[in-house]
């Protein structure tokens, strides 16, 4: 099958959007988005600007709402609907030239929506709270205080049926995190005055079950076959290599990859800086192949952006790698090299158990771990079931079995 030779440079734009049409084309080719996806995207501009022509709109009117119009009057027109993700991008471009209005009418933000936003920046500010811990808590807050009622009906009483509500719908988990988010939403508000009274005790705590299994982790023969997996001949397989290895041998959480710059990375010294809760900054040491797998990445592999996070996605739009990203990371690598698909997470664990199987000690574990309170650590010394062999009572004699 040939391949398409429509140029970007043949789509004409015209109407009110034309004026953005280059700088437009030009975050597209930043972003990594090839020539077919550039003609699309230019595609999409053209009908975008011809709508707001038949809507008498001009582009300092367009909003997610104005955009979600148009997507929706688009998706009836069969297929070729446009992208929500390069409409998204446009906005940006009109924000950044001065061409869209600076905030929404006055009037769309409630008193609701101030005081979220108030608790938002406290949780990121204050607090240190990472970006999805931020947003769970919010999200939280929220839904406890939609069931309230509003601030001023907020008590003792109405605070433990909201807990009960929660703990009857979902997990234990999730109950637990749900106590936690009323918890500082209510010592927020005690601290910016918004309630006299500090009720976050009244958000009772909900326990479970501990769990009786030993912490998972993979076999040797699973981490180099996560490895070996990656096509280290591709840059999305130097990419991989590297956040797998990061896993296996530094222990870093899912965040944590996804955090690393490369201003964190002290080649002189062989040294990287680790970006953990709570704005905890840790200085480790950096394996020497971790850091060949991390410089070969960003010498034949890394896109040329200007962000200064150490991995990227490897399609478009190029940018950060998140959590989820390296989570997927795994799950492709497990599926490719038949491994039981597990999640980032399982490699910290099987770091701890490797350390455990060869006597490091716990304190010793916890530093590398990061481990703020040294009783995280100690559920991994359940694993070494030769030690604790040594402390097991003799069964009584003459008893009944």
């Amino acid at each position: 099958m040939a391949r398409p030779t429509t140029k970007p440079a043949k789509v004409v734009v015209q109407g009110p959007l034309a004026p953005f049409t280059a700088e437009y084309t030009s975050r597209l080719r930043e972003l990594g988005y090839t020539p077919l996806s550039i003609v699309n995207a230019l595609r999409q501009l053209v009908h975008l600007s011809r709508w707001l022509v038949e809507e008498d709109l001009d582009p300092a009117q367009l909003t997610t709402h104005t955009v979600e119009r148009f997507l929706a009057l688009r998706a009836q027109s069969g297929p070729g609907a446009p992208s929500r993700l390069t409409l998204s991008l446009l906005l940006e471009v009109l924000r950044e030239q001065g061409a869209l209005l600076d905030a929404p009418p006055a009037g769309h933000k409630t008193d609701v929506d101030a005081l979220f936003g108030e608790f938002e920046a406290y949780l990121r500010n204050e607090r240190g709270l990472a970006d999805e811990t931020t947003s769970a808590y919010v999200g939280r807050a929220r839904r406890f205080l939609e069931g309230c009622g509003g601030i001023a009906a907020v008590d003792s009483a109405a605070v433990t049926r909201s807990v009960q509500r929660e703990a009857a719908r979902v997990s234990v988990g999730s109950t637990q995190c749900f106590v936690a988010a009323v918890r500082a939403f209510l010592r927020f508000c005690v601290v910016m005055g918004h309630v006299e009274f500090d009720l976050s005790a009244a958000a009772l705590a909900v326990t479970a079950r501990r769990r009786s299994s030993l912490p998972q982790r993979i076999s040797r023969r699973e981490a180099l076959a996560l490895l070996g997996s990656c096509d280290r001949r591709r840059s999305e397989g130097r990419r991989d290599y590297a956040v797998i290895l990061v896993l296996l041998r530094l222990g870093l959480r899912a965040n944590e990859v996804a955090r690393l710059r490369l201003d964190d990375v002290d080649w002189r010294n062989g040294e990287v800086v680790i970006h953990g809760k709570g704005r905890r900054e840790d200085r480790l040491p950096l394996p020497i192949d971790v850091g060949e797998a991390i410089g070969a990445y960003l010498r034949r592999g890394r896109p040329h952006i200007s962000g200064r996070e150490i991995f990227l996605r490897s399609l478009a739009p190029i940018g950060p790698l998140t959590r989820g990203g390296v989570a997927c990371v795994v799950r492709r690598a497990c599926r490719r090299s038949g491994v039981a698909e597990v999640g980032p997470h399982r490699l910290r664990h099987s770091l701890a158990c490797d350390m455990v199987a060869s006597g490091v000690e716990l304190a010793v574990i916890g530093q590398v771990l990061r481990h703020s309170d040294l009783g995280s650590t100690s559920n991994y010394a359940r694993v070494d079931v030769e030690a604790l062999r040594a402390l097991a009572r003799p069964w009584p004699k003459g008893a009944q079995r």
